[in-house]
């Protein structure tokens, strides 16, 4: 007899099983594509897991608003499961839901994530769709993700992070991080609320790598010195050079100001140019008449 004792509560090479799922070799791939809308939904909750992928998949293609609430009860079957290895069925789901995107999937999310219906590699998942959805999650629940050993899970938590005093405090710390993805993510979200300890990181990503992202983030804090950087990006050819302008224009400064002002001079046509002298010339003769 073994001396090593069973631990019930544990998943470690348990599977998920269901009723269905006993003679899934012989189970016949549900045609999602040509179901409609209504039977698709209604096979989601109870779908073995060699149909929840395309019926997922499927649903996320539609932008089926109406099957967030079966997407979200087929998550809520597995919960409990997966503290050490990816539920296939809720990864699915999640990422339905992502596709599906809008306010109810972004409540949905958040929901699991709340309540703990995710766990282990399942709330990477999930937290990477609530940060796509703009989902609102309680600041007990940002504090711990915040804090979560896996870099991936504190870095989407950066990108749901709301401006309150404790968040703020956490953000600052993981500036610091060792994770550069982490970094990142909290001058970006700390650059959002106008906290210029995020200015160093980002004036290093404006001469590294700039993204529309960070367009938007700096432009609340920009100096002297990010003027200068946003203003290279948009007197360039880069894709990026609207985005520069754009942040240009909202920044505070009175050099920036000055820059963009610039930009949208050198941006106009000729023909323009030489039409609105003449139109001075013209008013200045007016006026001297």
């Amino acid at each position: 007899m073994s001396e090593q004792q069973l631990d019930f509560f544990s998943d470690i090479g348990i599977g998920v099983g269901h009723p269905l799922s006993q003679n899934i070799a012989d189970h016949t791939l549900l045609s999602a594509g040509t179901m409609d809308d209504e039977t698709l939904i209604a096979a989601i909750p109870e779908s073995t897991l060699v149909d929840t992928y395309s019926l997922a998949v499927e649903a996320g293609r539609r932008r089926l608003v109406a099957a967030v609430p079966a997407l979200a009860a087929l998550c809520r079957r597995f919960a409990g499961f997966g503290t050490r290895h990816k539920v296939s069925e809720q990864a699915a789901a999640i990422e339905a839901l992502a596709m599906i995107g809008g306010r109810d999937a972004g409540r949905a999310v958040s929901e699991m994530i709340e309540r703990a219906v995710v766990q282990g590699p399942t709330l990477q998942i999930a937290v990477s769709a609530a940060a796509r959805l703009g989902s609102t999650l309680s600041s007990n629940v940002l504090l711990r993700l915040l804090r979560d050993v896996e870099p991936s899970i504190r870095a989407d938590a950066c990108r749901c992070a709301r401006a309150l005093p404790e968040l703020i405090l956490i953000l600052i710390d993981l500036l610091d991080d060792l994770d550069r993805s982490v970094a990142t993510a909290a001058a970006l979200a700390l650059g959002r609320m106008g906290r210029i300890e995020a200015r160093p990181i980002l004036k290093g990503l404006l001469r590294d790598a700039p993204s529309e992202d960070l367009m938007e983030a700096v432009s609340s804090i920009a100096d002297e010195e990010c003027a200068v950087l946003l203003g290279r990006i948009a007197r360039s050819s880069s894709v990026l050079a609207d985005a520069a302008l754009a942040s240009l224009e909202n920044a505070d400064h009175a050099q920036a100001d000055a820059i963009a002002a610039a930009i949208r001079r050198l941006r106009q046509p000729p023909h323009s140019l030489s039409s609105g002298r003449a139109e001075d010339d013209g008013s200045q003769e007016s006026s001297a008449c």
